[in-house]
This record gives C-alpha cells, structure tokens and sequence, in this order.
C-alpha cells in the first residue's frame, strides 16, 4: 500500500465505478442518521450531554476506574491492566495459555485491530476466528477492516460469493445475500460449538456496576460467549462511563449515529463468569492517559466509535479506508493517527477539506475538523510540511503585503486565458488533473468596483 493518502486515494479513484458506490452507499448511511436523530426531539440535548459526560469521564479516569474494578471483582470478574498493545496481547496469551486453549472466538474489536491481537495469537498456534460476519469475510481474505462500524463496506456481494466458494464450498455463482449469510452461519456455527474461549470487546464500561456492554447486529457476541467457560472482555479506558443512568443516553446515540437504527439489534451487559468458568477483564491504556496532556485534542477520547464522521467525510467517501495510513480511517483516524504518531501519520492531514461536517455530526461533539486545522499548523514544527505549499504560501503573502504588485497580477491575469493548453496543464497543475481551470474575467471586481464608483458619482452631479 502507498505511504501516502493522495497516491493511495488516487489509486482507489482508478476504480471509477467502485469509488461512485463507496460514496454513495456511505452517505445513505449518512441520510438514515440525519432522518432518524430528526424523531429524537431532544437529540441536541443529549449530543450536548454525552460531550459533558466523556470530558467528566475522561477527567476522572482514576476515580472511576477503579471504581469499576472494585465491582467488577465483586462481581466475581479478574481484571488486567496493559499499559501498552504489547502486555495487553501478552495477557490474552497468558489467559489462554494457562488454560491451554486453541480454538479461540472473537466479536468484532477494534482496540485488537489496534493492538494486533490475532497475529501475536496465530503466531503462537491458537487458532483466531472472528465471528462478526464482515470481519469474518476481512479475516479470510487476508484483509484489514476499511471502516470501523462497516468493516467489510468495501467488498461487494459478487466478492464474497467467490470467497465463500474457496472457503465453505457455495454454490458457484451464487451471491445472494441470504445465501451467503446462512452459509455463512453455518460455518460459524461448529466454530461456536467448538470454541475453548471467547472474547469481546466493549462499547462501555459502567464503573457504577462493573458492566461491560456490548452492542451488535448479529448476536456474535452472545453466541461465542455463551458456550466456552473462558470469557475474556477488553476495553480502552476511555469507554468508562459513570453509571446506568449515562450508559442511557450513549445508547441512545450510538445506534442512531452510527447505522441509522434507533438501538441495536443486541445490546448486551456481561457481569458475571459463567457457572464454573472464570470471566477476564482487561482495561487497556496504550497512549489514552498521554492524552489528556494535550488540552487542545482532549475530546478525541470522547469518540465512542460510531463511523458517523466516516460516513458523511466527503474525502473518506471517495478515497476510501485504506488509502489511510492509520489503521482507522476517516476525520477520527486522522486525529488518533496524529495522537499516536504524528510524524508517521501527518500525510493523513491532506485528507480533510475542512467542511466540517465530521464535527457537526458526531454524537459526542468531538471537534474533529477544527482538530485536524490545529494539527496542519503544527507540520512546519514537525518538518512534515509541504516545501511545495510553503513556497506558494510565501509567494501569496508577498502579493496580498504589497498592492501594486497584487492590481497588476490582476491586471494580467486575463491573458492566462489564452495561454495554449500545454502551458496551463502540466505536472505542477495539481488542479488541472481532474477539472478544468476557470477562467478569469476580462474585468477584475477592484475595477468593476471603481468604475461604477465612479459612475455613480457622475450621475449625482
């Protein structure tokens, strides 16, 4: 993959017909969030309650964090904490190694994506399979998630029906989607049946009862977890919430922001180890508390990982998740790119035409555009910024500081129009790849300006 978003987008682009559907399956994902928040009358009061209660959270991480590992040990839970990817994967391994374990089940987590949970596991001979259907489908194709609530959006039905022919035996030519989602279920099903351990993520965590609580369309969470008596959950610290009466108002925004539905289909709270089986809990740092050091990109631990700035980002919806190079794509990835790393995660920045609309639509109110203008100022600092637009930079101030240069470029700037094409389009004209140049009016606005101040001063008299 290119080590940049523009050249990986302009590869994506390549695919017209393919980047014409990204874009627009995405951004009716988009209408069914706008027409469903439109039922919710208090939908803005609660946006506004979910930002007060992350920053509160997110502030007072140490009251409430141990707060819930006092309940969740009292619910009869282990809890673990990682300070890093790396002994958050070695906890995993030890719980699994201590109990021998070879068949493992997953529900979709994308703090696993982060940390690299299944390859440190395949590594080590436990056979890893994820059971939400599209990071399934991602699974075996050797691929990584383009989108953090949509995983496999990118990948269309005529693929899977392929997929699924090399991999369960289907029909061949047949991509129907109950088809393939029934075959699908059967082939999971002896996984299920089978598995020695399972794991979920978490949406949230309650400090006020020690819950964790897992939301899903599918209920993979529940059948992995419903059979094994090794249960492992983990979660980065920043889905802490208080208590129920909070959980309340996130679920009421999680849904609606992220898929369009009013709740999900499952939306779950494990609290307790099975009968004779033992219940893992792994509360997970990896970066997040080095956050809170940077007041600017604070409410970046707000996100609650709904997708919604994904779906109505108009440069993620035509370049797709993976021309990133962070592991999350879209305005959000942006951020937590430059968070984590922001020399190797700054090319992320030009995937952003600061609309905005990212940071209007988030049900947290994570100020996610404005964010990614403050990082782009700090590219000199770091040395990632471009030679190319410093030097056009400098060259626009020297005009707009000096007036008579700037009325004469205006004065010539006409003549631009019948420059022979050749000369206009060329190798420095990034605009000119994909759309035509305007052309300038015989007229500037100074000119029309002063003419008809003129004018009308004449007609006074």
């Amino acid at each position: 993959m290119s080590t940049r978003h523009s050249e990986a987008a302009e590869k994506f682009l390549q695919n017209s017909k393919m980047a014409a559907w990204h874009n627009e399956t995405l951004w009716m994902v988009r209408a069914k969030r706008d027409k469903i928040s439109k039922t919710v009358p208090e939908w803005e009061e609660l946006r506004d309650k979910a930002c007060e209660l992350k920053l509160y959270s997110n502030s007072h991480l140490d009251e409430l964090l141990v707060e819930f590992e006092k309940n969740a040990e009292a619910n009869g839970a282990i809890v673990h904490w990682a300070k890093d990817a790396g002994e958050y994967c070695r906890i995993v391994y030890d719980i699994l190694s201590a109990h021998k374990v070879k068949r493992f089940v997953k529900s979709k987590s994308m703090l696993a994506e982060e940390c690299g949970l299944n390859p440190f596991l395949m590594e080590r001979g436990i056979d890893v399979v994820e059971t939400d259907l599209g990071e399934r489908i991602l699974q075996l194709m050797h691929l990584e998630p383009s989108h953090i609530v949509l995983p496999a959006i990118h990948i269309k039905r005529e693929q899977v029906g392929e997929l699924f022919e090399k991999e369960m035996g289907t029909e061949k030519g047949n991509f129907d989607p109950t088809y393939l989602t029934h075959a699908a279920r059967k082939n999971l099903r002896s996984r299920f049946l089978n598995a020695e351990a399972a794991m979920t993520g978490a949406n949230f965590a309650v400090a006020s009862t020690g819950d964790i609580v897992v939301c899903t369309n599918e209920g993979n969470a529940d059948m992995g977890t419903s059979y094994p008596k090794l249960n492992i959950a983990a979660f980065g610290m920043e889905k802490i919430v208080p208590d129920m009466e909070s959980l309340g108002i996130f679920t009421r925004l999680l849904a609606r922001s992220a898929t369009g539905q009013p709740i999900t289909t499952y939306t779950s709270h494990y609290r307790r180890p099975r009968e004779g089986g033992e219940y893992h809990i792994i509360i997970v740092d990896s970066g997040r508390s080095a956050l809170l050091s940077h007041p600017e990109h604070i409410k970046t631990l707000n996100c609650i990982r709904c997708g919604a700035c994904m779906n109505t980002c108009p440069v993620y919806r035509r370049s797709g998740g993976y021309s990133y190079t962070y592991f999350i794509p879209g305005p959000i990835g942006i951020n937590l790119g430059m968070v984590h790393a922001p020399e190797k995660y700054s090319d992320n920045l030009s995937a952003c035409s600061l609309c905005l609309s990212c940071s209007c639509v988030c049900p947290a109110k994570v100020d996610l555009g404005e964010q990614i203008y403050k990082w782009r100022q700090e590219l000199d600092r770091l040395g990632k910024a471009s030679k190319q637009k410093k030097m056009m930079s400098g060259g626009m101030k020297l005009l707009m500081e000096h007036p008579a240069l700037f009325n004469a470029a205006l004065r010539a700037a006409p003549m631009v129009n019948a420059l022979p094409r050749f000369m206009k389009y060329h190798a420095l004209n990034d605009w000119g790849k994909g759309r035509e140049l305007p052309k300038f009016a015989p007229e500037s606005f100074n000119e029309m300006w002063k003419k008809n101040k003129v004018q009308k001063k004449e007609e006074k008299k």
